[in-house]
């Protein structure tokens, strides 16, 4: 049977991923260390309420409101407020993105209730700082603004779209010690592919036979910049990351979602000789496949796309799978059966199960 690029099965979809040919370039399969979101967080007020805040005995938020008032000389007693029930105390966490940012920059603020609130609809955040969640790490920002409910059935979790104005810089930091990294992203990382980029990185920017890169690990390769480029490093960085990196052949990876009822194969995933019997159905693996005859004819399935029809070795899953298409196996029974193949060690790749 061919092997196959993408089929539908049932209530979930199968990918199958073909070695290319082609080359990607470094900045495709990598990030540079430094590049990475950070998180403030901080704690608030939601005023505005149509009756559905904390009030009642929660302290907790009638001690805010009590000191907010105070400040705008406006003092009112925990008493007096007692039976308020248009605020809320809410917890507050802004990403800042993985390319930092500026002072005045806008960022989004989730908003979480923290009391006894029952909805946060039509509130308002009262001016909150943000802050570092590392110790001393100070204000970096403040935030205020209407909320919006993105989830109707989860009122009590709210986003105030740029509702946090950065007060400082956080510009993300990749150079350190005249040397960066490149982070590989998991589907890439691997030593075959760490060293080939510090070797293909060396041969383009090493003069002399210098040794600019190295693979310290499956997923960092730490460049050093050579001296005549340390002054203004973008340009010699903007060209090792164009630098192209052959594709090398596909891990054999089978990642299942049970949940979405996907499946997806990449490599040349093999299956030993072995009979599968499963809910009256049976299925032989036969290694090699038989020829051909008038007799006996191999019939192929116009619901498949072909790729390779030459493949040679044992059999593969991609040939099992398409079998279990043409039977009309559910997909949560073809899930079941490549789970209980990797278990019997029939299945020879890395399976992966994804929970969400």
């Amino acid at each position: 049977m061919p092997r196959i690029i993408v089929m539908l099965v049932g209530l979930g979809l199968m990918f199958w991923a073909a070695p290319s040919a082609l080359a990607v370039k470094i900045a495709d399969i990598t990030r540079l260390g430094g590049q990475r979101t950070n998180v403030l967080t901080g704690l608030g007020l939601v005023y505005g309420l149509a009756g559905t805040g904390d009030g009642g005995d929660f302290a907790a938020a009638i001690k805010p409101l009590a000191g907010m008032l105070a400040k705008f000389s406006d003092p009112a007693t925990v008493e007096e407020l007692s039976k308020v029930q248009n605020v809320a105390v809410v917890g507050l966490v802004a990403t800042v993105p993985s390319n930092g940012v500026r002072d005045g920059d806008h960022i989004d603020v989730r908003v979480m209730s923290l009391g006894a609130a029952t909805s946060l609809k039509g509130g308002w955040l009262f001016v909150s700082p943000l802050q570092s969640p590392i110790p001393n790490g100070g204000v970096y920002a403040m935030a205020e603004g209407p909320l919006t409910i993105e989830d109707p059935s989860d009122p009590n979790v709210a986003l105030v779209r740029g509702g946090g104005v950065m007060e400082a810089d956080m510009p993300a930091k990749y150079i350190e010690n005249n040397q960066f990294t490149f982070i590989l992203e998991d589907p890439s990382a691997s030593w075959t592919t760490a060293s080939m980029i510090a070797r293909i990185i060396n041969d383009a920017e090493g003069s002399n036979g210098e040794t600019l890169a190295v693979a310290v690990d499956p997923k960092n390769v730490v460049v050093t910049i050579p001296p005549a480029e340390r002054e203004r490093p973008d340009s010699f960085i903007s060209r090792v990351e164009r630098l192209p990196v052959p594709m090398l052949p596909t891990e054999a990876r089978v990642e299942i979602n049970e949940k979405t009822g996907t499946l997806i194969v990449t490599g040349d995933v093999e299956i030993s000789p072995v009979v599968i019997s499963h809910k009256g159905l049976t299925i032989t693996t036969i290694a090699p496949p038989p020829v051909p005859t008038p007799r006996n004819p191999l019939v192929s399935d116009h619901d498949v796309v072909a790729l390779d029809t030459t493949a040679e070795g044992g059999a593969k899953l991609q040939d099992l799978v398409g079998a279990l298409e043409q039977l009309k196996v559910p997909v949560e029974d073809r899930i079941i059966i490549v789970e209980e193949l990797y278990k019997s060690g029939k299945l020879h790749a890395k399976l992966v199960l994804e929970d969400h």
